[in-house]
């Protein structure tokens, strides 16, 4: 049985808003994150700048969930929330997966990986929000990750 890709309708409250995308661990379903984040864009206009932060990082864990954490199993699920209030954005990409080490992950900028064609994710992900975590249970990993606005109300 394959699972189909799910966009759930926002959900608002009086302090946020809140989005989700289910996905299945196949590679092909990475262009599904572009497609969810202008949904949430939709609603929320953020500028360019914002919206390429919000996409690069995103689009990196979700690969990330799908390939290293599902292994590429479509019977596994990946789940991407975004949950927005007045000052940040919190986007949480969970998977079923069996979970890592993120001090394990090599530094993408010593010499000896500088030429290697992956190994950038973590670094990316870190480099564009404000806060990046990682949290393991028992049937899976979650990777959270926070972006303040610059502009309060």
């Amino acid at each position: 049985m394959r699972r189909t890709r799910r966009i759930s309708r926002p959900r608002q409250t009086k302090r946020s808003i809140k989005f989700e995308l289910i996905c299945p661990s196949d590679p092909k379903e990475i262009g599904s994150v572009e497609t969810f984040l202008h949904r949430v864009n939709k609603r929320m206009k953020f500028d360019d700048g914002m919206m390429y932060r919000l996409l690069v990082a995103t689009t990196e864990a979700v690969n990330n969930a799908i390939v290293h954490g599902n292994r590429t199993d479509p019977l596994k699920l990946v789940i991407v929330t975004c949950l927005i209030t007045r000052r940040s954005m919190k986007i949480r990409v969970r998977d079923q997966g069996a979970g890592f080490d993120p001090g394990l992950v090599p530094n993408p900028l010593d010499d000896k990986n500088l030429l290697k064609e992956s190994g950038r994710g973590v670094f990316l992900m870190r480099s564009l929000m404000d806060d990046v975590r990682f949290k393991h249970f028992k049937y899976g990993s979650l990777v959270e990750m926070l972006i303040r606005f610059d502009r309060l109300p």
